[in-house]
């Protein structure tokens, strides 16, 4: 048996643009990709704390230290700048695999800056 759970968050960062004229996905700083463990392409789901929206969407990198999360295409309609977003991963593990299970949680300050890393919920 195969079960879904948490892979990686990155946890109440700030959206710092929205651009709609864009294929698709969710563009992510590369300091906060690597520290969440996030790879291009991946599939995550945004959360969003202002307004409830909850949608799917895929990874780009974005230029490491600029602390960019930007929501492309039609995603850009379902955040504001400077809403507060909760970006999560899940990942399938098997019963040996959850044994040494620990997610990694990546918290950010208001500009997105790393200011904790958990690997335990």
């Amino acid at each position: 048996m195969t079960i879904d759970m948490l892979f990686s968050k990155i946890h109440r960062a700030s959206v710092t643009d929205a651009n709609l004229n864009y294929v698709g996905s969710i563009t992510i700083d590369e300091d906060l990709m690597d520290e969440a463990k996030l790879m291009v392409g991946q599939k995550v789901e945004i959360l969003n704390i202002n307004n409830g929206e909850r949608f799917s969407t895929y990874v780009i990198k974005g230029e490491r230290g600029k602390r960019d999360i930007c929501l492309n295409g039609a995603a850009a309609r379902k955040v504001c700048i400077g809403d507060k977003v909760i970006i999560v991963a899940y990942a399938t593990y098997n019963q040996e695999e959850l044994k040494s299970y620990r997610p990694k949680i990546v918290l950010v300050d208001d500009n997105n800056n790393i200011s904790e890393i958990l690997d335990s919920l």
